[in-house]
């Protein structure tokens, strides 16, 4: 099936907006769309990377593992979010597991393409540069949350994290996201999630719709730190971390 008769092909590749005529020709012809079930890889550890990988449609987990074998730091990737720019540039290997949370539409841009676009849009490199910038930060801050966050804001900027305007533009204000999948990310079981929610919730930095989390203003959700003594905050993430283990 050609990407283009996927309705959310325009929405979820806003970057080909800036190419020109001939650079969009060449994108739609050689991007390939793949349909990946709920649990299945979307690319492993240690394959070879090939393509610029792209949400059209769904939710996928981007799991880093450490040398002991040990997931760490979930990062989620919503709709119009696209990844593995930094592999391709070091024309190296995947150093993570990409998990689909459910039925998601994945497009594959092959690495020619890619290095294609890079030797010839100006457009097209200021849309990696950007996307590279923001994705360090965000990785940086995703660190420091799972190492000293207790549950309100491990969920917090997990979810923020999703709301980024130039990683996922199609997201919005609501994404379309169930507590499991959210426990998924965050390592939190859904009950965890569900009373971090109601607590944000209260505060006023999102809603809870069905089907779904609508965020008003990714920034306030994004700034937001427990009121906690961080000796308290610490002595809370170690007890969620020894029960989290007990679990598995």
């Amino acid at each position: 099936m050609k990407p283009k008769d996927y309705a959310e092909l325009n929405q979820s590749c806003q970057w080909m907006g800036d190419l020109l005529d001939s650079e969009r020709s060449r994108v739609h012809e050689d991007l390939r769309v793949q349909v990946v079930e709920a649990g299945h890889a979307v690319c492993r550890r240690g394959d070879q990377a090939e393509h610029w990988v792209g949400v059209l449609s769904g939710l996928v987990k981007m799991a880093p593992v450490s040398l002991a074998g040990k997931t760490i730091a979930c990062t989620g990737v919503a709709p119009g979010g696209w990844f593995g720019e930094g592999a391709l540039l070091k024309r190296g290997l995947w150093n993570c597991d990409v998990i689909a949370l459910r039925k998601s539409h994945v497009g594959l841009l092959p690495a020619e393409t890619f290095f294609w676009l890079l030797d010839r849009s100006f457009a097209f490199n200021r849309t990696i540069v950007n996307r590279l910038t923001e994705r360090l930060d965000q990785i940086t801050e995703q660190m420091r949350v799972d190492r000293l966050a207790g549950s309100d804001e491990r969920v917090a900027h997990t979810l923020a994290a999703m709301f980024h305007p130039v990683l996922y533009p199609a997201v919005g204000q609501l994404l379309r996201v169930t507590q499991e999948e959210l426990g998924a990310l965050c390592g939190l079981s859904r009950q965890r999630v569900n009373q971090a929610l109601q607590r944000l919730s209260g505060l006023g930095l999102l809603r809870l719709r069905y089907g779904g989390i609508e965020v008003p203003d990714a920034h306030a959700l994004q700034a937001f730190t427990s009121i906690l003594p961080e000796a308290v905050r610490l002595q809370r993430r170690n007890r969620e971390l020894a029960q989290s283990s007990q679990a598995c």
